[in-house]
């Protein structure tokens, strides 16, 4: 699902693709160390494109890995090689019921905004045991910014990563301040979905397309990684392409938000 603009948005990858410059290079990154790549392998994703940062590795565009998740044993009891259905990681979130808090840290107005509105989306599903609730500092998930213009034709606009082994959730977002992420005047509505899908990674869901981005992104068939290890799927989700989930890996920029299906996998994880 991929409309011919002027620029191509990523949403797993979080980042915007111009359509005058190449698709992403998918040859292994040769300045991370093979032992790493075997590791980020193991744990069931992509070694193309992997970059290091301050706190692991950015994989697949804005999943981070810790080195804590590269140590760690994968299992995947419930597994289907299929379509696209949606799959969770390894960890989640324990102890429930239970409820995370949410901070924002020195980001302009829209940005605590759609975090709002985000949490509220969270909120809203019914029967569930996980809930969110906005704090005005060191939240379990702290949402941070970073000013990064475009690079080999991409432009990042968020990462988080995944929850820990002890159950907790991942404890930051990064999203992009700069104007050519979101714009001068970002689009709450877009902003908002772009939070959720985060937050999403950081209670353990992987891209619901994940083993054929191009369901989502258009192009080539890739595959984020193998389906025997860190992508279990959720019982009840459809085993067949599901075109309006929150966790595609791409979209058009519009504002998505929690379809039927995403609704049917928070229920049975949480």
């Amino acid at each position: 699902m991929q409309k011919i603009l002027k620029l191509f948005l990523i949403i797993f990858s979080l980042n915007f693709l111009f359509s005058s410059c190449k698709r992403e290079n998918v040859a292994i990154q040769s300045n991370i160390p093979q032992t790493v790549l075997n590791k980020i392998a193991a744990q069931g994703f992509s070694t193309d494109n992997v970059r290091k940062v301050s706190n692991g590795y950015l994989v697949e565009g804005d999943i981070i890995l810790t080195n804590e998740n590269l140590t760690q044993p994968a299992s995947s009891p419930t597994l289907l090689i299929a379509n696209e259905e949606q799959y969770r990681t390894t960890n989640l979130v324990k102890n429930l019921p239970r409820t995370i808090t949410v901070s924002v840290t020195n980001l302009p107005t829209v940005y605590s905004n759609a975090t709002n509105d985000a949490i509220a989306r969270y909120n809203a599903l019914p029967g569930t045991t996980l809930t969110f609730q906005r704090v005005s500092s060191n939240g379990n998930i702290n949402i941070v910014g970073f000013n990064e213009g475009p690079s080999g034709g991409y432009i990042t606009l968020g990462s988080s990563g995944f929850p820990t082994s002890s159950g907790n959730p991942y404890n930051e977002i990064q999203l992009n301040t700069n104007a050519q992420a979101y714009g001068t005047n970002p689009d709450q509505g877009y902003v908002t979905s772009v939070i959720q899908h985060e937050m999403g990674h950081c209670i353990g869901f992987r891209h619901t397309d994940y083993m054929n981005r191009a369901y989502s992104c258009g192009g080539r068939r890739v595959n984020e990684g193998k389906a025997g290890v860190g992508a279990i799927l959720i019982p009840g989700t459809p085993s067949k392409p599901d075109a309006g989930s929150f966790m595609l890996s791409c979209s058009d920029g519009t504002d998505r938000t929690f379809n039927a299906n995403d609704k049917i996998a928070m229920a049975y994880l949480y």
